[in-house]
Parts: C-alpha cells; sequence; structure tokens
C-alpha cells in the first residue's frame, strides 16, 4: 500500500508540472499575440499605466509593489518599441524615467525568450559609473523580484576573484564597462552566446569617461542577433558614431533632428550670480547658512576643491550636515554617502560631476554650481538632479565676470535662460580670517588648500572653450588668500609646450644661458654641494613645511641674513678641503692579485689598517671617534695608579647618583602599583556592600590574585614568582600566624547561655 501510495503522489506531481508548463507556454503565446497585434503609432494615445502594456503579470505585479503605476512620455514611446524586439536609440531630459524605459523591456524579453536560471548571460546592463549602477539594479531587483532570474551587480571596488565565481551563473548583469569587460576577458565560464538584450544606460557619459575601448571589447564580445537599447540625456557625434557600431536599424525616439541637448525640467527655476573668484566660498557658505532646512547638492570641478571645502566647513560647523562624494572614495564610503544623502531631508553634498548622471536622489531642493560647467550638456545634467518627475527644484550657479557673457550665449543656444540673482551685502558673510586660521594651525588644511588651488586652475586651464575659460585673467594671489593660504603655490601643468621644449633642450646650453643671465653670484650658488634635502625644503608654497625649517639651510633669505641667537634649528655647513692621497682609489685592478686585494677584508686592513670614522660638531670641525690623549700630557696630570684610582672613585659617586635615582623610580612603581590594587580592592567591596543582603552567596573557586591579574608588569620590571616554603621552615610558626590573621564570625549573644559558648569558644582558640 505504501508503494502505490507514492507512486500517486509521483503521478500528482508530475501531472501538476506538466499542467503548469502548459498553461504557462499558452500565457507567452497570448502575450507574443498581443504583442504582436499592438501598434505603438495607433495606442500610444490611448495608453497612460503599465496595466494597458503586453507584459507579464509577474512583472505588472512587481511595479505595481514598487508604486510604478503611470508612465512617463519616453516610457510610453519607448518600451512598446522594445516589446517588439526592435533596436531603440532614446534620448529625453533628465529625470524622466529612463531606467524603466529599458528595465521592463529587458525583463519582458528574457520571459519570452523563456531563459532559466541555468541558461548563462542574457542581458546586460553597462552604466557609466557605480552610484548608477547600484540604482539600476536596485530598481531591477524590485520590479523583477517575482520571476526567477539570477541577477548581479559588478562594479570597481570589490572583490574581482569572488565575482568570478559567481557571474557566469548570472542572467541579468549590471556593472561598468570596465569591469564587465574584464570579466569578459578572464572570466572562464562566462558565455556570451545566449545574450538577448544589451542596454547602454548614459552613453554620452561612458564615452566622455574614456570607456570607448571598453565598450567596443564588450561588444565585440557579443553576439551580432541580439537587441540594443541605448539611452542618453544628450546627443553627440560620439553616441551617433557608437549607435552606427552597435545598433541596427534602431528607432530614434524623443530626439529631434535640430536637437542635439534635452532641455531642462519644466519645474525647475534657473538662477546664476556674478561672483568674484576669491568671493566664491564666502557666497557659498552664506548660501548655506540662510538655507539650513534644505537639501542642497554642490558641484565643485574636481576631488581636491571637495575635500578643502567639505574639511574647512564641517570645521567651521554651518549647522547642517555635511557630506562628500568623488570617484576616488572606495566603494563602501561611496555608497554609504548615497544612502545618506537619499535618506537625508536636511543635508548638503559636496561632490564632483561624477554624481551629474542619472542619480535620483529624491527632494533635491538646490543644486549650487560653485564652478562653471565645461559645456550646456554638463548643466544640463547638473541642474537635471533637481526637480525630477514633475516635482519642484531650483538651481543656482556661480559665475566669474570673465565667464558670463560666453556661459550664457552657450545656454541660449539651446534654450536655456536662467535667471539673474543679486547678493545681498548685509547676509553675506566672509570666513577668510577662520579659513587662515585653520590653515595656520593644521598643515592638512593647508596641504588641502594647496592642492585645491592647483586643482581648479588646472581644471580651468584643461578647457576646450577658452571663450569662456581663460586661465590668465584669475586673480591668482587673491584667490590663495581666500583658501587661507600666505601665497599662491607654483603651478606645474602637464603639456605646456614651453615646458616640453625645456626638456627636450640640451642640458649644458641651459646651464650657460642661466649662467651669463643670473651673474657669479648665481653661477656660485650652482656650485653649492645640494642634496635633495635642499631640495625638498625650498618647495615652500607645495609643502606643509613652516618658516623655521627653512632655516635649516638658509633658503629663506638665500643666506642673506645675519646669523641670529633665536635660529636654534640652524645648521652651520662647511664644505671641507679633502687631499689626493685621502680619497680612495676607485680605479679598477690591473690583475687577479690586486682584485683580491681589493675584495678582500682581511687584506685591506693589513695594509690600510682598520678604518676610522669622523664626527663633526657644531662648528662642523671634524673629529675621530676615539681620540687619544698625548704622551705629554698624560705625564703632567700624574701617576698612572693614581689616576685610575681618581678614575674609579669618580665613576663610583656616579653610580652611586644614578643608583640612588633607580631605587627612587623602583619605589615610586611599586607604590604606584600598591595604589591601584587598593582602588581595586575599595571597589570591589562597595559593590559587594551595595548588593542586595537576601541574594544568594556565591562560591568561587580559586581566588584571584588581583596583583598579578588587574595589573600589567612594566616593561622593565617583571613580577616575581611566589617564593616556595624551604625544608627548614617551621609549620607550627606558619600555623600561629595563620591563626592570628583569622576572623571569628559569631552572631549577636542574646542571653547568658550564648555568652558563655562564646567565652569558651575564644579560650579554647
Amino acid at each position: 500500500m505504501a508503494k502505490g501510495n507514492r507512486k500517486g503522489k509521483k503521478d500528482t506531481k508530475t501531472t501538476g508540472r506538466k499542467e503548469n508548463r502548459v498553461k504557462e507556454e499558452e500565457e507567452l503565446k497570448k502575450l507574443q499575440e498581443r504583442i504582436d497585434e499592438y501598434d505603438p503609432k495607433i495606442n500610444e494615445s490611448q495608453i497612460s499605466q503599465f496595466s494597458d502594456l503586453p507584459i507579464s503579470q509577474q512583472t505588472l505585479r512587481g511595479l505595481k509593489e514598487a508604486s510604478f503605476v503611470s508612465m512617463t512620455d519616453i516610457q510610453k514611446k519607448t518600451i512598446p518599441i522594445a516589446l517588439k524586439g526592435e533596436d531603440v536609440m532614446g534620448t529625453a531630459r533628465t529625470g524622466s524615467g529612463k531606467t524603466l524605459a529599458f528595465l521592463v523591456p529587458t525583463i519582458e524579453a528574457l520571459i519570452r525568450n523563456k531563459i532559466t536560471e541555468y541558461d548563462g548571460l542574457a542581458a546586460l546592463i553597462v552604466s557609466p559609473t557605480r552610484e548608477l549602477a547600484v540604482q539600476i539594479f536596485e530598481v531591477l531587483t524590485k520590479i523583477g523580484k517575482h520571476n526567477t532570474f539570477s541577477a548581479g551587480l559588478v562594479t570597481g571596488g570589490k572583490d574581482v576573484k569572488y565575482e568570478k565565481e559567481r557571474v557566469s551563473r548570472m542572467n541579468i548583469l549590471v556593472g561598468t564597462p570596465g569591469r564587465i569587460s574584464q570579466h569578459l576577458n578572464e572570466a572562464v565560464g562566462m558565455e556570451t552566446s545566449n545574450l538577448q538584450v544589451l542596454v547602454l544606460d548614459e552613453a554620452d557619459r561612458c564615452l566622455d569617461m574614456g570607456f570607448k575601448k571598453q565598450i567596443d571589447n564588450i561588444v565585440g564580445h557579443l553576439p551580432p542577433t541580439r537587441q540594443t537599447l541605448l539611452f542618453s540625456a544628450t546627443q553627440s557625434d560620439n553616441v551617433k558614431d557608437l549607435a552606427r557600431l552597435s545598433l541596427a536599424n534602431p528607432q530614434k525616439i524623443g530626439v529631434s533632428t535640430d536637437q542635439e541637448i534635452s532641455s531642462t525640467p519644466e519645474s525647475l527655476d534657473q538662477y546664476y550670480v556674478n561672483v568674484q573668484l576669491d568671493e566664491k566660498l564666502d557666497v557659498l557658505w552664506s548660501f548655506i547658512k540662510s538655507h539650513l532646512k534644505s537639501k542642497i547638492l554642490v558641484f565643485f570641478s574636481s576631488s581636491k576643491q571637495v575635500q578643502y571645502a567639505y574639511e574647512t566647513f564641517r570645521t567651521l560647523q554651518p549647522g547642517i550636515s555635511l557630506l562628500k562624494l568623488y570617484g576616488r572614495h572606495k566603494q563602501t564610503a561611496r555608497l554609504e554617502t548615497t544612502m545618506k544623502f537619499t535618506k537625508a531631508q536636511h543635508v548638503c553634498l559636496f561632490a564632483t560631476d561624477i554624481v551629474a548622471r542619472g542619480l535620483d536622489f529624491p527632494a533635491i531642493d538646490w543644486v549650487v554650481q560653485v564652478d562653471c560647467p565645461e559645456d550646456a550638456a554638463t548643466y544640463v545634467h547638473r541642474v537635471g538632479r533637481s526637480a525630477r518627475f514633475g516635482r519642484k527644484g531650483k538651481s543656482l550657479m556661480f559665475l566669474l565676470p570673465s565667464e558670463e557673457e560666453g556661459m550664457l550665449k552657450r545656454l541660449k543656444i539651446h534654450k536655456i535662460e536662467p535667471k539673474m540673482m543679486n547678493i545681498k551685502q548685509k547676509s553675506k558673510k566672509s570666513i577668510r580670517p577662520q579659513l587662515q586660521s585653520l590653515c595656520f594651525k593644521d598643515p592638512i588644511i593647508k596641504n588641502l588648500g594647496q592642492r585645491a588651488f592647483i586643482s581648479y586652475f588646472r581644471s580651468v586651464y584643461i578647457q576646450k572653450d577658452k571663450d569662456i575659460f581663460k586661465v590668465e585673467e584669475l586673480p591668482a594671489e587673491s584667490f590663495a588668500a581666500s583658501l587661507g593660504l600666505p601665497g599662491a603655490p607654483k603651478i606645474k601643468i602637464k603639456g605646456d609646450p614651453n615646458t616640453k621644449e625645456k626638456k627636450n633642450a640640451s642640458r649644458k646650453l641651459l646651464a650657460l644661458s642661466k649662467a651669463n643671465d643670473e651673474g657669479d653670484e648665481q653661477q656660485e650658488d650652482k656650485n653649492k654641494v645640494r642634496t635633495k634635502y635642499d631640495r625638498m625644503f625650498e618647495r615652500k608654497n607645495q609643502t606643509i613645511l613652516s618658516d623655521h625649517f627653512l632655516n635649516m639651510t638658509g633658503s629663506k633669505a638665500n643666506g642673506k641674513e645675519e646669523d641670529s641667537d633665536d635660529d636654534f634649528m640652524t645648521v652651520r655647513r662647511k664644505d671641507h678641503d679633502l687631499a689626493e692621497d685621502e680619497l680612495p682609489d676607485l680605479s679598477l685592478p690591473d690583475s687577479k692579485r690586486q682584485a683580491k686585494k681589493a675584495l678582500s677584508k682581511k687584506a685591506s686592513l693589513a695594509s690600510k689598517g682598520n678604518p676610522t670614522k669622523l664626527v663633526f660638531d657644531d662648528d662642523g670641525v671634524a673629529h675621530a671617534i676615539y681620540e687619544l690623549e698625548e704622551e705629554e700630557d698624560f705625564i703632567k696630570a700624574g701617576d698612572a695608579k693614581k689616576q685610575k684610582e681618581d678614575f674609579v672613585a669618580k665613576e663610583r659617586e656616579v653610580m652611586k647618583v644614578t643608583d640612588l635615582a633607580d631605587k627612587e623610580t623602583e619605589k615610586q612603581k611599586r607604590q604606584e602599583k600598591k595604589r591601584k590594587r587598593k582602588d581595586i580592592e575599595r571597589r570591589l567591596r562597595e559593590d559587594e556592600d551595595e548588593s542586595d543582603s537576601n541574594e544568594p552567596v556565591v562560591a568561587t573557586l580559586g581566588v584571584p590574585d588581583l596583583e598579578r591579574d588587574m595589573e600589567q608588569p612594566s616593561s622593565d620590571e617583571e613580577e616575581p614568582a611566589a617564593k616556595k616554603p624551604k625544608w627548614f621552615d617551621n609549620d607550627e610558626d606558619e600555623k600561629k600566624k595563620k591563626k592570628a590573621t583569622e576572623f571569628i564570625e559569631y552572631d549577636e549573644s542574646e542571653t547568658l547561655e550564648d555568652l558563655e559558648s562564646l567565652t569558651a569558644k575564644l579560650l579554647g582558640n
């Protein structure tokens, strides 16, 4: 009977599985029929929600649970075409919902092609930054949690070996171009022959960040029979070239022929202010202080400026939480900062353009651009972090007088006209004295300020649009003073044609020209012995060394100042004339005997004697390590035995003084150890007194040695071992000592009989 029941259960299971497979196949057929019958041009005006699309119930359920009900314009135009399996080249303004526009067709393509967890890689999603990849992966897990696909996230900054072991088992892979290209080249089990969909998100940003080789490598590993979805917020020639290589007859969505850059959100209020370079930090501080109940995103042009602004503002405490984010942060720190800024209500984030693309931070009130964007496309991406999905937002851009006219013209070409905002002088507060004080007290802050200064000038120098960015008109000294620096650091820019010519020129000719131009004085300074430490201390403005360190080499005044008693760290250097016979013979040996003599330590000592060393006193005079007294002086001092006795007596007195000092130190150590032990015993007694008298008595096995367990022995003293009793010790004396130290506990006597028994007990002891 039992066997029959088991067979019956197996039959019911197999029939149940067959029925489920038949139902799934029927649903897939109906779904494919709906997609074939669906005409995007006719039905575009009739659909407004995801439930109107021919997609599976699992995807609809995931969208509904993630609160995605209504579709945006780019989703209405893109998803129906992508569901039919056609290649798509989509462009829309930031914050329009491009992520769902490619995730929904990707999931549906895998469902219709009956992809299982054992079929390997079927969809590949490439994004330019780690933060954007994490955001895409989070949305994918929300809307696709009712499907059986396996999904993975691969980005830089993680363990490559850990990813290689698991990447071959993923159906959907989300990652950055560099890490995906690395896995395609190195991962053994990563098979791409079954790939169905390739998604290139923020393709223009991928190319701008220098990922063209990685993307070409990725496309080269993939089969040509695939569906490609390319999305971007802007259109450029590089993106069009990439589309020609990777897309086959793509459907262009959201792009008009005369528009290369998509417009900014309609609910965004855009402003700009005319600010001098040395007043930028003052204006930023005043703005933050007047918007403490807001969520602010501040853009700088370099990571060094982000670090300097974050450290100084955090020390000055504006009254709002501060965060920083830039590319060279560790992966864990970047994700932690992103999560904090997403969840916080009132916060200010200092960041570079790594945050400008694709990231969806909810409810940003202000986007502040402290440094001018490189072009109109960068401006669109930056301000697009606010006013997303129809919400209201504001943006503020700082423009120098030399940048105002050119930047406004570039924006006006793309129908972007920000309004001018005037700064109230009453509300503006200067923090220059505080920054100077920080740089004076903290060398690290000063170093950050110098790096921020150099990185800003380099960022302006490398810009292509020279009508806007004019590095020669920047006030270097006043900008350095606004950062709290004592002077403007020297800037060495790579790629300067003058430096290249100097590098390729003859060094002898340069030396002769310097000698002729600078005169005999410069030639004398050149002939002096200069070490690497001399060159290090001469870099005054690019190091954190203070003035008293520069006195060590006399580089502060080039040797023109007189010697003073205050310069206690000044080293008087002296060049020594060496005779030719004192110099070692560096010529090659002529014979094997000479070579053996030169290499043999024993042979060299036999001919030249023991090697000697010299030490220099404060005046620069050389002395031998052990200088022997002259014989005449020794005879004048008296008898040798008497000198020996005097020397021994003198050293004996010195030893007595040292011994007394050592004993006093030892005594203090013992007293300190005793005091600590008594403190511990006192605390234990207090704890016992405070404990409840009704608590049960706890017996402890092995009484701890407080002196040994609670106290660590000092490094120069070890704990003496416990002395064992000698064979001649008297046991009776020991017993008497123990009895003398014992305590007898007794209850309070109430009757005469109790007193008598107590007396007998005491007499017996």
